[in-house]
């Protein structure tokens, strides 16, 4: 690695702005900023990524490669829309996750029934409303929450899909999809290691957008602009990674 330090090697500029001169003249140590980038890649699931990165790092891998290849696995599954099979890998590295975690299950099923839903528009829609009526609407029956979801997928059979309402539009956006990714991906997390809760650097950019927030706010004295400063002027620059 180049230095020790992203920042704190020389004194700031007396022009800076105050708030930017306290930052440029904090020491922050790389290999703590190391330590978070790998963190956040390999509960991203980044396989090829985090391994890069160790090399480069010169850093073990935080988690076993077969945990995280497994996670990228059932999140590619559930991103290209193969919610069963994604259902079937999940129980197999862990039987009792989905029944622990019933709303997860519940966004996994309305996933799949949103892609029977796709493949029934202009045909007859019986395979996705028995599937709906099975594996669905007893889960349902008893939550407002999972019946209002149910109530929307199943109004996709109803209407065109070129003239659908924001709400209903969103169930077949690829977000809704990477949504639930996530939420699969953040749970085998917590499953192995229960006191994970998210990846370190999404934690601290939400803090630090919710601080620059209550700041402005407040009519703080603030720069116009605050960069995240992960590449300060004249440091290293971090080769792009194929992801």
């Amino acid at each position: 690695m180049a230095s020790a330090t992203l920042s704190g090697a020389a004194q700031a500029p007396a022009s800076l702005h105050p708030f930017d001169r306290r930052v440029a003249e904090m020491a922050v140590h790389k290999d703590d900023i190391n330590r978070m980038i790998l963190d956040y890649l390999t509960s991203m699931a980044h396989t090829k990524a985090a391994l890069s990165f160790c090399r480069e790092a010169k850093l073990d891998l935080q988690q076993s490669q077969e945990f995280v290849e497994c996670r990228a696995s059932i999140m590619m599954l559930i991103l290209e829309g193969i919610v069963m099979k994604a259902i079937s890998l999940l129980n197999e590295w862990d039987p009792e996750l989905l029944d622990v975690d019933e709303e997860l299950h519940f966004d996994l099923l309305q996933l799949h029934l949103i892609e029977l839903i796709r493949m029934c528009q202009g045909k007859d829609p019986t395979p996705a409303v028995e599937f709906a009526t099975n594996n669905l609407a007893p889960r349902a029956a008893n939550n407002p929450k999972f019946l209002k979801k149910l109530e929307q997928t199943m109004a996709l059979i109803i209407f065109p899909h070129n003239s659908l309402q924001p709400e209903l539009a969103a169930l077949l956006s690829p977000d809704l999809r990477r949504t639930v990714a996530y939420k699969v991906n953040m749970a085998m997390l917590r499953r192995r290691y229960p006191a994970h809760a998210e990846p370190s650097l999404l934690w601290l950019m939400r803090t630090r957008i919710h601080a620059e927030d209550v700041c402005r706010s407040k009519g703080r004295n603030l720069p116009e602009k605050i960069d995240l400063g992960m590449n300060p002027e004249g440091q290293d620059k971090p080769e792009p990674m194929d992801t």
